[in-house]
């Protein structure tokens, strides 16, 4: 066999113009369609009109144009058919051997913010998936090409045997099958949502691949890193790694981990992770100050931890990161002075994020998560607390420090995983318990990691206390101020404990299970 005949309709032009000329000079004949066919007859490509194979004018605005036998017999036709073979010759049909086709900008459309339905729907593309696909399932027989970064290939083959192999044909019908799925699942999606359906009864996405990793969580397991089509600015799929080596799998996990954390304040605030879980956050009036408070909070701890910033990250800052060995800094931006400070080192990661959206301005997105046989789906926990929302259930109030005390360490608690207890003192972590089996448990590995700093502090939960136990327990370290959510049937009991030690304690009637 050989590549006697293409069809070319492409919405992205890159690279065809070249890429048919050498068709053409290898001798295959070139059909094409629309603005395709004007471009390459306008760059002296000699190409055949639609209309002229299938004996009838593109119609509907270009609606319908390829959806027809002259086109998909010539696609479908098994050559080695005789059957298949006396229908081509009766009805005077002819064979295509190479299909060259890429989509209407679906994606491209619905990422401008102020898109109408309608032009959306108009860029739903009908006519091109199915001639992939026909190309596709006739692999055996028929070359098809979604991808400009293969041309190379198939005009590297076609000049040197007259036809691709069977195995690149087979590589890029597996390319055009995960292009069209990736295509109609990005379809499915936006209807879902404008149709006030985002969990329907089937459950579609598509990512496209960032880069292979160097191996997983363990050396032992592969690993890659994908981003959603429609990933918005602020993320790590769109981040710019401005110095150090790729990102790990580990990597990327607790960078993600900061990076939801320090988006909770909208004041200069810096988070330092490990493992998944904050081991230091501050707030201050300069990103240097809230620095300071981030790695005073667990010096120990952020060693060899991601450190998150909200604010460019300056000189004043820069010099003690620069001091310790950090896997990742990222910041929405570094100025010249930081980045000649930091760039000294050669195994820190930089990444500039671009502008953060602080809480209050966060969409919920789904939040998929696998599970052996299946997963499941909810939204992302975006929820925002306001001093509206709280009950002072104690007979003391808090003081309007304490307030502000209480609010910070909600704000941290929400990212820490259950069971949860963050204790905090001016502005700043001081101690944090987390992934307990037991409440009280996590209350003790905060107590002791915050030491004599505990006097005057607050405490915060994720969920609610299960009995008095944790309340008495921060009364004997001077807790003076405690936040959860309520809801248990022994709240009373944490109550008439926390009056008997003068703590103040509120209610937030919302829960923050992290698992």
């Amino acid at each position: 066999m050989s590549i006697k005949r293409a069809l070319v309709s492409v919405s992205d032009k890159t690279g065809i113009v070249e890429f048919c000329r050498e068709l053409s000079q290898l001798g295959v004949e070139i059909i094409s369609t629309g603005g395709t066919k004007n471009l390459l007859a306008q760059e002296g490509v000699p190409v055949i009109g639609i209309s002229d194979v299938t004996g009838f004018p593109e119609i509907m605005d270009g609606r319908v144009k390829t959806l027809h036998p002259a086109v998909h017999s010539g696609l479908l036709a098994v050559r080695d058919n005789e059957e298949h073979t006396r229908q081509m010759k009766e009805l005077g049909l002819d064979y295509i051997d190479l299909v060259v086709v890429n989509l209407y900008p679906f994606q491209e459309t619905i990422a401008k913010p102020d898109v109408a339905y309608e032009d959306a729907i108009e860029n739903i593309d009908i006519g091109g998936p199915t001639m992939l696909r026909s190309a596709a399932k006739n692999h055996a027989f028929v070359s098809v090409v979604v991808d400009s970064g293969d041309y190379a290939t198939v005009i590297e083959e076609v000049r040197a045997e007259g036809d691709t192999t069977l195995d690149t044909r087979k590589k890029l019908a597996a390319k055009v099958f995960r292009h069209t799925a990736s295509y109609d699942a990005l379809i499915a999606d936006y209807l879902a949502k404008q149709t006030g359906d985002p969990l329907p009864e089937r459950y579609t996405v598509t990512y496209e691949k960032i880069q292979d990793l160097r191996y997983g969580e363990n050396p032992h397991q592969t690993a890659a890193f994908y981003r959603a089509p429609l990933a918005p600015s602020g993320t790590l799929t769109t981040a710019e790694q401005l110095h150090g080596k790729e990102l790990s799998y580990n990597n990327i996990n607790d960078a993600n981990a900061a990076l939801q954390i320090v988006k909770e304040f909208s004041e200069p605030a810096v988070v330092a992770v490990k493992h998944m879980n904050p081991c230091g956050v501050g707030v201050g009036s300069t990103i240097a100050e809230a620095y300071n408070k981030a790695y005073s909070a667990d010096p120990v701890s952020i060693f060899g931890g991601i450190v998150a910033a909200n604010r460019t990250i300056d000189a004043e800052t820069a010099q003690p990161l620069s001091e310790i060995f950090l896997e990742i800094v990222l910041a929405p931006d570094f100025t010249p002075e930081a980045l000649e400070i930091l760039t000294k080192k050669k195994n820190i990661r930089l990444l500039k994020m671009g502008e953060l959206t602080s809480a209050e301005g966060r969409q919920a997105v789904h939040v998929v998560t696998s599970i052996e046989g299946g997963m499941v789906v909810q939204e992302s926990d975006v929820h925002s607390l306001s001093e509206a929302d709280l009950k002072v259930v104690t007979k003391r109030q808090p003081t309007e420090d304490e307030l502000k005390q209480l609010l910070f360490g909600w704000k941290v608690v929400k990212h820490v995983k259950s069971n949860a207890i963050v204790l905090a003192a001016d502005n700043m972590t001081i101690g944090v318990g987390a992934g307990q089996m037991n409440r009280v448990g996590s209350a003790k590995i905060a107590l002791e990691q915050a030491g004599d700093k505990t006097n005057g502090a607050i405490l915060a939960s994720d969920a609610f206390f299960p009995m008095g136990d944790t309340v008495e327990l921060a009364a004997k370290h001077g807790i003076k101020a405690i936040i959860q959510p309520g809801g248990s049937i022994k709240d009373e009991e944490s109550i008439q404990a926390a009056d008997a030690a003068g703590i103040a304690m509120i209610f937030t009637g919302v829960r923050h299970f992290k698992h």
